[in-house]
């Protein structure tokens, strides 16, 4: 029988789904947006928090609304209005959207023999500056024996539309990335300027083995269909997304042994280049699932 823990302290709250020896266990934070903290499978880590990368530099699991990425300079315009986000990259660029810190509350939990789920909520009902818009978010991660789902449901609870991207930025840990590798499908590749905005895309032909030996990435591809494959010394995962459009963003932390795999619908500087990016009109609801399908050597 699969189950739930509440761990709670003075500032943090984390939920725990395991299954019923604990071999398979996911670590949620609702204090830092409904982040995935931990992954476990078969006794191996997936995903796990590395004292010496706090997560306000890491960005670890953080789920990514309404951007992903980076927008240039915090400016962008829609409906013919111009908004300026708050520049919280150096004073340079808007990063990694507006959830990422925000606390989460839990709305359901479920517990069966093959599986369990808890469901967090996150309503906006106040504007923030340079997203003068209302909004509710839902994530809903279900762990099975050997595999997670992430459910977002994103509705505008507004009078009036508003544009997004959508974004995950989780972090795997490797004992050895440099015999690690991917295996994704991509016709095409972000040429990013030096403050890592879309500069322009590029052809770029990827369907074979992507190799991490003596590469220090941070690149974003466009993806050919819905699934990318990591395999490391210890572990295989697939992930997988039923979005129409994807794009893969790769980041290699220098001298870390994990890699960002960070699924999105949309590339950086979305709300100016357009790339991926939807409007979300009022009292609408758009859904994205994500599943990470694990397999330990």
């Amino acid at each position: 029988m699969f189950g739930i823990q509440i761990l709670k302290d003075k500032h943090t709250t984390c939920i725990v789904l395991q299954n019923s020896d604990n071999t398979t266990s996911a670590k949620i934070a609702l204090h830092e947006g409904g982040r995935l903290q931990e992954l476990k499978c078969n006794y191996v880590f997936l995903i796990k928090d590395i004292p010496e990368f706090e997560y306000k530099n890491s960005y670890a699991s953080s789920i990514l609304f309404p951007f992903a990425n980076r927008i240039k300079e915090g400016k962008y315009t829609f409906l013919e209005n111009e908004f300026q986000l708050t520049k919280n990259e150096q004073n340079k660029n808007a990063l990694h959207g507006l959830v990422y810190d925000k606390k989460f509350e839990i709305s359901d939990s479920e517990v069966h023999e093959n599986k369990c789920s808890v469901t967090l909520s996150y309503s906006k009902k106040e504007y923030a500056q340079g997203f003068p818009f209302k909004y509710f978010i839902s994530l809903t991660y279900t762990l099975y024996k050997d595999s997670l789902q992430l459910k977002v449901l994103i509705k505008n609870i507004d009078h009036t539309s508003f544009p997004f991207s959508l974004g995950w930025h989780p972090y795997f840990l490797s004992t050895d990335l440099a015999t690690s590798f991917l295996k994704f499908k991509s016709d095409k590749k972000v040429i990013f300027d030096k403050n890592l905005i879309t500069k322009e895309i590029v052809a770029h032909a990827q369907e074979d083995v992507f190799t991490l030996k003596n590469k220090q990435l941070d690149d974003c591809f466009f993806l050919k269909d819905n699934i990318v494959s990591f395999s490391t010394p210890d572990y295989k995962v697939d992930l997988t997304s039923n979005a129409k459009q994807n794009f893969l963003q790769l980041y290699t932390p220098k001298d870390m042994p994990i890699i960002a795999i960070e699924p999105m619908t949309g590339v950086a500087d979305s709300f100016n280049n357009k790339i991926g990016l939807q409007v979300l009109e009022p009292q609408k609801s758009y859904g994205i699932s994500w599943n990470l399908t694990m397999k330990t050597k």
